[in-house]
């Protein structure tokens, strides 16, 4: 559940990105950075500070070495595409353009290939990289900032919210939506950009909520809103009345109705940087699962709590099914009572939203005790159980703060349905064309479920 902030006026926006991103912090974040925009005798130029962890240890830095700015970008990420490390944390840029992003570029290798072939140099494999190369490609073309980004813009598919500055235009902030959630926030002679309303409400309640489609070029004086072709699109300015409170359940009644709606977002957070649809493939170098271990085991076990234990009952179906590897699945507050019959030719596989769940840290040692290697899939980087694992596949559903489930369980199943997917890849028991075929459900998952949400009212 990544965050944008951005900030352009007659303040130092260092500190005001740094408030920002503390007041998203309740969306779940590993790494964190922000860009800063100035001009001095050399000309226009950028710096950028980043590194994972908490939000503290960016304002550490940024304390070590100040960075002087009016305009700035800032973002609080969930390691979605590699580890979260200081190199994989936004912002990136190309060599005049600075984008922070959220969401999936589903056309990112087509756009990558061409701008290879154009000259442009990657240092990641990140799909958020191609946007400010894309822009820079289209401006050397038109000559024209504006154009440059909305055509940019046309060129995406998926879901996304960008934020953007560029030397060639210093003044200006670009944005553009779709899917994922990006709003202005209007100041007298300063004006705002963010993933979600609390992270600005100290400082203006007169907010514009963007559209899917939209492209906003935003000066410290006015905001500019149009398609994709250029068109002028007219949006209203709200009044925001919430409390901090209020604005953190983004104007929903109550977390829970929050967090169904987020389902969509965290789906797609989860997925990011997982599925290689040039081959078609998975790239799961972060769970670094063996494959000989893949190919040589007789069974899996599955352990779990609560909720976790009703998406383990999903998994079983989903690893049996694609996979044909028999799986068994276990309360873990009655499995290690039962003298499982575990060896090193078993999988265990512990889900946690929490990660602390003591009878699931229990089973585990169980799962020590007999050699069993073992699998966590988690929401919560670097808790206990991903910690006693021998692999780990992270969910990216943020916080869930409503009692009753929603996101944390989708994500779980989505990872389980992933992991069905590496098995039946490597055990070959799937061949390519049907691998492509989930794949491609996958990817139009986070769409899908945005159109039955759509039709709430309806229900």
């Amino acid at each position: 559940m990544c965050g944008i902030v951005g900030y352009l006026g007659e303040r130092q926006a260092s500190p005001l990105l740094l408030e920002g991103l503390k007041r998203l912090e309740y969306r779940g974040y590993d790494s964190a950075g922000v860009a800063l925009f100035s001009r001095d005798n050399g000309g226009a130029q950028f710096e950028i500070r980043r590194c994972k962890g908490k939000l503290v240890n960016l304002e550490e830095k940024v304390k070590n070495a100040p960075l002087p700015g009016k305009l700035g970008l800032g973002h609080t990420r969930w390691a979605t595409h590699g580890s979260p490390t200081d190199e994989n944390a936004h912002p990136h840029w190309s060599e005049n353009v600075v984008v922070v992003h959220n969401g999936i570029i589903e056309n990112y290798l087509e756009l990558r290939q061409q701008l290879v072939e154009a000259g442009h140099e990657f240092t990641s494999a990140t799909d958020t990289e191609v946007i400010p190369h894309l822009v820079e490609y289209y401006f050397k073309e038109l000559g024209d900032m504006e154009a440059a980004f909305c055509q940019a813009a046309k060129r995406l598919k998926g879901s996304f919210a960008i934020g953007m500055f560029s030397t060639h235009d210093g003044d200006k902030i670009f944005a553009a939506k779709n899917r994922c959630p990006l709003i202005l926030g209007l100041g007298d002679g300063e004006n705002f950009l963010a993933s979600d309303i609390p992270a600005i409400l100290n400082y203006t309640r007169r907010v514009i909520i963007l559209e899917d489609g939209d492209c906003a070029i935003v000066s410290k004086d006015q905001v500019k809103i149009t398609d994709v072709d250029g068109n002028a699109r007219k949006r209203d300015c709200k009044q925001i009345t919430w409390t901090a409170a209020m604005a953190e359940k983004g104007g929903y009644r109550h977390f829970m109705l929050k967090e169904i709606h987020e389902q969509p977002e965290a789906v797609m957070q989860t997925l990011q940087g997982r599925v290689d649809q040039s081959e078609p493939a998975l790239t799961l170098e972060e769970v670094d699962l063996d494959e000989q271990l893949l190919r040589r085991l007789q069974r899996v076990v599955i352990v779990a709590c609560g909720t976790s234990w009703h998406a383990a009952l999903a998994g079983k179906y989903m690893l049996e099914s694609l996979a044909r590897i028999p799986v068994e699945v276990d309360l873990a507050s009655e499995f290690r009572y039962r003298q499982p019959i575990l060896d090193n030719n078993t999988l265990l596989m512990a889900i946690s939203q929490s990660g602390e769940t003591a009878d699931t840290l229990a089973a585990l040692d169980e799962a020590k005790a007999n050699k069993s290697p073992i699998l966590s899939i988690c929401n919560v980087v670097d808790s206990s159980i991903p910690r006693s694992s021998n692999y780990v596949f992270y969910t990216h559903a943020g916080p869930e703060i409503g009692v009753a489930s929603t996101k944390a369980f989708t994500t779980q199943l989505v990872v389980l349905y992933l992991l069905s997917l590496q098995f039946a890849q490597v055990r070959r028991s799937l061949n390519s064309k049907e691998l492509q075929r989930h794949l491609d459900d996958l990817i139009h998952l986070p769409r899908q479920m945005e159109e039955q949400l759509e039709r709430e009212e309806e229900v």
